[in-house]
């Protein structure tokens, strides 16, 4: 039998996105499964993604983690900067999308 698993993309993403992308994923056939993570600049929880598929179905993969992991707008306070008083002031940063990077896989078994 022929090895189906020939890359491994490791995915991060929000974990609010998490379960729109597993759907999205497992609509491509690819197999995965997800840590908890947490980091970044926010330092917000995360989901880390390890997702095992055939080479030729990178692509479709790579859009169906586009369409489902949104970037967002959100509203940090810091401080003003030379004010004599810590006056906040809302700093809009976006967070979101994803992270993947792709590895090839010389030998995938399940045991």
């Amino acid at each position: 039998m022929e090895n189906p698993i020939h890359l491994l993309l490791v995915a991060v993403i929000q974990d609010q996105d998490l379960e729109t992308a597993t759907r999205a994923l497992q609509g491509v056939g690819a197999s995965l499964t997800y840590l908890a993570s947490a980091g970044g600049f926010l330092g917000r929880r995360n989901a880390t993604l390890l997702i095992g598929l055939p080479v030729e179905r990178e692509e479709e993969a790579l859009k169906a983690l586009q369409t489902s992991c949104r970037q967002r707008i959100e509203y940090m306070t810091l401080p003003l900067e030379g004010s004599p008083m810590p006056m906040p002031a809302p700093v809009p940063v976006t967070v979101g999308g994803a992270t993947v990077f792709a590895l090839p896989v010389e030998r995938f078994e399940q045991i």
